[in-house]
């Protein structure tokens, strides 16, 4: 089952990942940093899961949202409201969403990250420092752009494959906490297309708490 969802998510990484892109925090600490991508692309409405909101604020978590434009837009009130907060990161997941950026010309890249970037800010009052290329695709063109607009691009180790269909809390929260590493970051989707994440999350807190992790924001470490 667990390699089962590995390859169901990393099989949309259409390139190894590059030198200058994230995949783990800069620490050997027991630390790791949640981060949740909330994508929407034309045609596709998503609406913020706030049982996974819930779970993170009873818990007193940071986190970091990666928003398409498209995502903000939709639910700028929400996330205007978590922007306020200190334990909060809404940063820039492309304006559209394309699967293949790196199909892109160059001004279309641009497009896609500085309409989201114009977005973002003006939603939540803070222009995003970081990007994710929407399914982790991208090449060295469109990295070296998107670096070059002032944005470091964060994307993880290994995914949690929450979106994958049948997959169980349990199971879901066992995948993340056996493959956890100290300063890994940790995906996972938070649009309303990942319905078990809200149920796993409490585990996998707990779980990793146990063995001694703590959560910090991205910004916190890099």
């Amino acid at each position: 089952m667990f390699r089962l969802l590995a390859v169901a998510v990393v099989c949309l990484i259409s390139v190894p990942a590059l030198a200058d892109v994230i995949t783990r925090l800069p620490t050997s600490g027991k630390v790791v940093a949640l981060t949740f991508d909330g994508c929407e692309a034309p045609g596709k409405p998503a609406y913020l899961d706030l049982r996974i909101v819930d779970v993170l604020t009873k818990e007193h978590l940071p986190y970091a949202i990666f928003s398409s434009g498209l995502f903000a837009l939709r639910n700028k009130d929400d996330l205007a409201r978590l922007a306020a907060s200190p334990l909060v990161e809404i940063e820039n997941h492309s304006m559209t969403h394309p699967q293949h950026m790196e199909r892109l010309d160059k001004a279309a890249v641009e497009k896609q990250v500085a309409d989201a970037d114009a977005v973002i800010e003006a939603v939540t009052g803070r222009r995003p420092k970081f990007f994710r290329f929407p399914a982790g695709n991208y090449n060295a063109e469109t990295l070296a752009q998107v670096e070059a607009m002032g944005h470091r691009v964060v994307h993880w180790r290994v995914p949690s494959g929450d979106p994958a269909k049948g997959v169980s809390p349990g199971h879901l929260a066992q995948w993340v906490v056996l493959n956890a590493k100290p300063g890994d970051i940790l995906i996972f989707h938070i649009n309303g297309r990942a319905p078990e994440t809200a149920d796993a999350l409490p585990i996998i807190v707990k779980t990793l708490k146990a063995k001694g992790f703590d959560f910090v924001r991205l910004d916190q470490l890099l």
